[in-house]
């Protein structure tokens, strides 16, 4: 059926111009071979932008970063500075890459919070798709990283410092706390969240409601609040039952 659909599929929308006189383009951006920028859009100092980069209306990316050949960024999406972005991804409505992590310290008088600079960046690798309204956030320092390949629903948080490896999924309204780390093809179900400074190994799945607050192994299911062995969650839901009915 997923193959019936793409021969279905219909076209995305067209630019009657490539690129529309509304749109401001800093002189020192370099815009590639056949892209295409709607209305209102800002491409800030030292962009680059590689060949077929499609921006809709609306869209602002801000000084020193890079998008790679083929992606598309649909409108209302916001890409701060200083970010890299890979090939042939989609960003869809509204997407915040590179925001700033969420870090602050006690004032010295210990009457109120002092926001700890937020240096980072966040790097996205070659086809990956982020869906509406989700959020990437820049490191402290070093870099927020979404490795090849990955698949991220509408409504998701990728906190400061996280990594993400190859082809992981994440449903929508699941998070990652700050420096989280996924391994390849890791899977997060829907408003699964995951604990600050947890690696989640290759191959890992995490049940949809979940909260995992502990290291979970390769390959391994966890289901739960908090989160624990598939099996043996499964295992206490039932006797739970059995205990109410009796």
């Amino acid at each position: 059926m997923a193959k019936i659909l793409e021969l279905f599929n219909p076209k995305a929308p067209v630019f009657d111009t490539d690129i529309h006189p509304t749109a401001v383009i800093h002189e020192t951006a370099k815009i590639g071979a056949g892209c295409k920028i709607g209305p209102n859009c800002y491409v800030g100092k030292h962009v680059e932008l590689g060949s077929e980069v499609l921006l809709y209306p609306n869209v602002c990316v801000f000084d020193e970063t890079s998008i790679g050949n083929n992606t598309i960024v649909w409108s209302g999406t916001v890409i701060r500075e200083r970010c890299i972005i890979g090939s042939h991804c989609i960003f869809h409505t509204n997407v915040s890459i590179g925001a700033d992590g969420f870090g602050y310290r006690p004032s010295e008088d210990g009457k109120g919070l002092v926001k700890i600079p937020q240096i980072g960046n966040v790097i996205i690798g070659n086809h990956v798709e982020i869906g509406a309204n989700s959020c990437v956030d820049r490191a402290k320092f070093s870099a927020t990283i979404i490795g090849d390949g990955c698949k991220i629903d509408n409504l998701v948080q990728i906190a400061h410092n996280s990594i993400m490896g190859r082809s992981c999924i994440m449903a929508g309204h699941s998070g990652l706390a700050g420096s989280v780390t996924l391994g390849d093809g890791v899977i997060i179900g829907g408003s699964a969240s995951i604990k600050d400074h947890t690696t989640i190994h290759s191959g890992a799945k995490v049940g949809a409601g979940s909260g995992v607050i502990a290291d979970v192994e390769a390959g391994k299911t966890v289901l739960g609040y908090p989160a624990q062995d598939a099996r043996d969650m499964l295992k206490q839901w039932v006797a739970i039952r059995r205990f109410i009915k009796n």
